[in-house]
């Protein structure tokens, strides 16, 4: 068994939250089950954690018991020829993309970091660049384990507990601990991307781009200068790729150049600055569009590229808002949401905007479903942020859309009830012995 021991500093990516919590850190998968009957005996509800770059309160149990399963990392088994890995459920996408991009294979889906671990992104069902294609992550595993509170440990599949399967994949940690996930890769040729880059003057354009790029590109998402106004609302800068299908399969190791080494002041992330840094990045990428051979790195994990970047938003920290409308009203529905934004004068200098695609994701409480999503990241100023995103709830409720859970730290248990109609059917699989901040708040009836 490993013990757990108290660390009060324990907080989410977006910073803005933080709670005494008691840490185990385990590395070896034979001590998973003392440690989690051990955790139980003292009284504690459980939660497993990766490498915590979820924004709000889902990877946070205050009060309770964390099972850090960063040290159980390694990789199991690896069949080319099926094109499977299986692996431990703390194994970085990091470390597994310096594994498998040699042998000529790829994640079959990826956020925007590669500072995930295998458990953690199959209990967010993250999606990527290629959801018109690939869909979420889950789509792609075969098996997983489940260690439940009891110390039963279970397989599941999609045929084999496929109830559980489901609950599990999205299921943000409270069905168990994922002890070992079994995934399928895709087959790349080398580790570059021919990647384009092209300028849009306003949300139309967008979505004439959208559409006409998912038929020829796997990859595609646009940043946007979400305070501009009038005829230029919603323009941005499109980003569509393929792997390329010549190159080298070493992978460049990394593009981390910089770590920010303490939180920027708070006054820093104002409307002036932001503003400023939107017209100059959007101009600057429009002089630079074109087509480019790049390094996968660079193309999937620009934001990798400055370590500990949430420090950027000061030590107030900021909140990640990430929505999703149906086809249908999504043209309405995002552009109300900009003009909000941009009359709030509350912009952000993250801001993404993709459309999903239709293949539905295996998870009862998974994200993504068809039509369009909006990310931004908003600095943490007080009621008045809390206001606006307020506002951009009734947006997204009344189109009848949904929030990311993962990115999430302040959504009501109405809003989260909306969006998904089968919270209750996926109730019956949470394991009572695992709990999260956010499970509390949007659980309640």
């Amino acid at each position: 068994m490993t013990a757990f021991n108290p660390q009060d500093d324990f907080r989410s990516w977006g910073n803005v939250l933080k709670a005494q919590h008691q840490v185990a850190r385990p590395v070896w998968r034979d001590q998973l089950r003392a440690t989690a009957l051990g955790g139980r005996q003292q009284g504690l509800t459980l939660l497993g954690t990766g490498l915590r770059r979820s924004y709000g309160d889902s990877g946070l149990n205050p009060g309770g018991g964390i099972i850090d399963m960063t040290g159980v990392d390694r990789i199991l088994h690896f069949d080319p020829a099926q094109r499977l890995v299986r692996a431990e459920a703390g194994l970085s996408f990091d470390t597994l993309l310096q594994v498998i991009v040699r042998q000529g294979f790829f994640l079959p889906v990826t956020p925007g970091t590669r500072y995930v671990t295998l458990g953690g992104a199959v209990g967010n069902d993250v999606h990527g660049k290629n959801h018109h294609r690939n869909g979420t992550i889950g789509r792609w595993v075969r098996r997983l384990g489940l260690l439940r509170s009891n110390g039963e440990e279970l397989e599941l599949s999609p045929s084999e507990n496929p109830e559980l399967f489901a609950a599990t994949i999205g299921g943000l940690g409270l069905t168990g601990l994922i002890t070992w996930v079994e995934m399928e890769l895709i087959a790349i040729e080398s580790a570059m991307i021919d990647a384009e880059s092209i300028s849009f003057e306003n949300l139309d354009a967008f979505f004439t781009l959208s559409k006409e790029s998912e038929e020829q590109f796997d990859y595609t998402v646009s940043w946007i200068d979400c305070l501009a106004k009038g005829a230029s609302i919603g323009r941005g800068l499109f980003s569509r790729g393929n792997h390329a299908k010549v190159g080298s399969r070493l992978s460049d190791q990394g593009n981390t150049r910089f770590t920010m080494p303490l939180n920027l002041p708070s006054l820093a992330m104002n409307r002036y600055s932001i503003s400023a840094f939107n017209a100059l990045y959007y101009w600057n990428g429009k002089r630079k569009a074109g087509e480019a051979r790049v390094p996968l790195h660079s193309f999937f994990y620009p934001l990798d590229s400055i370590g500990r970047w949430n420090r950027l938003y000061g030590r107030k920290g900021m909140f990640q808002y990430q929505s999703v409308v149906p086809p249908s009203v999504q043209r309405d529905a995002t552009k109300e949401m900009l003009e909000a934004i941009s009359a709030s004068g509350q912009g952000s200098f993250l801001a993404v905007l993709k459309t999903f695609g239709a293949e539905k994701s295996p998870g009862l409480l998974s994200f993504p479903t068809e039509g369009t999503t909006l990310a931004l990241d908003f600095p943490n100023h007080g009621s008045e942020t809390l206001r606006l995103m307020a506002r951009l709830d009734a947006i997204v409720r009344e189109a009848g859309g949904r929030l990311y859970p993962a990115k999430d730290g302040r959504m009501s248990a109405q809003m989260f009830q909306a969006g998904y109609p089968a919270w209750q059917e996926f109730a019956k699989y949470v394991d009572s012995g695992f709990s999260s901040h956010l499970w509390q708040r949007v659980s309640q009836i």
